[in-house]
């Protein structure tokens, strides 16, 4: 049985491999805020709890996990048992067996793929020794991808791709990915109810390889329109992402309203309080596509529409984990820096998203506090404490190389996960600071007053060393 420091113990599974070594792992161990208040640890460890009660049944996670298995090694014969509390588990333990006992090397297709020649054949594969191998989580969460992962990557990507993707999430022990596929059709429909029509969309949505930054508010209508019919295959290819990451026992992420809307807002309310944002950095200030549209904190309809649009998801897709993410000045200057604006839109952003679900806790970028020197203490701080503590969980995005924790006393005592970025653009490099992603996590976690919660298409290896060492509670 695996056991949460913060007091909450959680079943485990076991299932029965295709292979005769014994092989135990078991899950999360949390290490509880140091410096944060009771309420915020406890609504932490709620959230984890609510989690694990709304997870997909023990023999749902086990055929998840045997089917990755056979993907992965269509045949093999004899058994050992992993133990662990969810389907992700599993598959990690798995990989941690093929990967430090039999010499395999699993990556994605473009970076080598599964190397598993160095596979022994059955009847003689190494044993493990009786007692087993226990290993815990540091933390609760994995967290897997950045916000533009979607456009730099995923594209293009079919259902067999994803596949692949989800069950490479599981083998490295990935439980926190963000799941933003689809979301064009789920804004269409709740535009809909504050009649704005489908076409007056087609400047709003960008191309598919812009996605990413239309959802943020850099620029609208770049690429687009985009057809209905790809707005519908989304979606479907959305449900089987979801379908695919409950079934494993993962954490997807959703997105959630930020206060960036379509310009035809204007014409159907001429009222509300809407203010057109500057020029980001690759439009050059053309119209067409340049300053986007910010609905005001204080405006009735940005609560209105953050609930709407957190009800559609959970009416299109059945449940959530509760965990969503947006940003709304990532590469974008906030029009005042006054800390009581700041502290309202953030605030506004969060009742949003809790008045659509009540169980409701903020995943929030922590690139804007890299990138733009207006996040000075005063406004970092209004920010970040605009929404309860525990509710709100920073990604220190660039933690590798510029550590916002580090000079932020801990986000001000919010909780937060240190992420490695690596590279940008898409590039895929033959590089990485090892040894700033071999200590960083750690300095962070054991730092005092650590407010760090967990840890985060590129040069394989770093990757797999930054996933691989998370799993040990060591």
């Amino acid at each position: 049985m695996a056991a949460f420091a913060a007091s909450l113990c959680f079943s485990s599974i076991t299932m029965v491999m295709g292979f005769w070594v014994l092989l135990f792992l078991f899950g999360i161990n949390w290490v509880p805020v140091a410096d944060s208040s009771t309420l915020g640890v406890e609504y932490m460890s709620r959230l984890l709890e609510i989690q694990d009660r709304e997870r997909a049944p023990p023999s749902v996670q086990i055929s998840a996990a045997y089917a990755a298995l056979n993907r992965l090694i269509p045949s093999h014969s004899s058994s050992f048992q992993i133990s662990g509390t969810t389907g992700v588990e599993l598959l990690s333990g798995l990989h941690w067996y093929l990967k430090y006992w039999c010499g395999a090397h699993i990556s994605w297709s473009k970076t080598g793929g599964p190397q598993l020649s160095s596979v022994p054949k059955s009847g003689s594969l190494p044993r493990i020794q009786d007692a087993g191998i226990t290993m815990k989580r540091p933390t609760p969460w994995s967290y897997y991808q950045n916000a533009v992962s979607s456009s730099y990557t995923f594209a293009w990507w079919d259902w067999e791709r994803w596949e692949k993707e989800i069950d490479w999430m599981a083998l490295q022990g990935i439980n926190l990915p963000l799941a933003f596929t689809g979301q064009e059709a789920i804004w269409q429909k709740v535009f809909q109810d504050f009649n704005i029509s489908a076409p007056d969309l087609d400047d709003f949505f960008g191309g598919p390889a812009f996605l990413a930054w239309s959802r943020m508010g850099n620029l609208h209508g770049w690429g687009g329109p985009l057809p209905q019919s790809w707005l519908d295959q989304q979606l479907i290819l959305q449900k089987k992402i979801l379908a695919r990451m409950y079934e494993l026992g993962m954490n997807p992420v959703l997105p959630a309203f930020s206060g960036n809307v379509p310009a035809a807002l204007k014409s159907v309310y001429p009222s509300a309080k809407i203010t057109r944002l500057g020029n980001w950095f690759t439009v050059r200030s053309d119209p067409r596509w340049c300053c986007t549209y910010l609905l005001d904190a204080t405006d009735p309809l940005f609560i209105e529409i953050g609930r709407a649009f957190i009800m559609q998801q959970l009416k299109e897709y059945g449940r959530s984990s509760h965990i969503y993410n947006c940003d709304t000045f990532d590469e974008n200057t906030p029009p005042s820096d006054d800390p009581a604006y700041i502290s309202s839109l953030a605030a506004a952003i969060f009742r949003g998203m809790e008045s659509g679900d009540d169980k409701a806790v903020w995943l929030m970028q922590g690139w804007l506090f890299t990138d733009d020197p207006f996040w000075k203490p005063p406004q970092m701080k209004a920010l970040l404490h605009s929404v309860p503590v525990g509710k709100l969980v920073v990604l220190d995005l660039y933690a590798e190389v510029k550590p916002v924790w580090a000079t932020s006393e801990q986000f001000y005592g919010i909780p937060y996960i240190w992420c490695m970025l690596h590279n940008f653009a898409g590039n895929i490099e033959m590089y990485g600071i090892v040894d700033s992603v071999g200590s960083g996590p750690i300095d962070a976690r054991l730092s005092p007053n650590s407010t760090m919660a967990s840890l985060l298409n590129q040069t394989h290896f770093l990757c797999s060393f930054n996933y691989g060492f998370r799993n040990q509670d060591d």
